[in-house]
């Protein structure tokens, strides 16, 4: 497909109160990245990893994200 351009992965993690238990999904998606990014795809960059919210982000930063979703921390919680 010569007109798609992947420029990163993303996963929404079940939720835990407890963040550290999300680190191991943030994981697993960074590996996964990994294994595709060695295969040098055409079309296929994965500059960016995107996982972590409001409560988890340390935990996305520390497991490699390129972006986090921080939307209740900048805008309060949903009516």
């Amino acid at each position: 497909m010569e007109n798609i351009s992947v420029k990163g992965l993303m996963t929404l993690p079940p939720y835990f109160n407890v963040p550290e238990k999300v680190r191991p999904f943030f994981a697993a998606l960074r590996r996964l990245r990994d294994q595709i990014a060695a295969e040098h795809i055409p079309g296929i960059g994965l500059q960016e990893l995107v996982h972590g919210h409001d409560g988890d982000f340390e935990a996305a930063i520390a497991e490699g994200a390129t972006i986090v979703r921080i939307g209740t921390a900048l805008f309060g919680e949903r009516a």
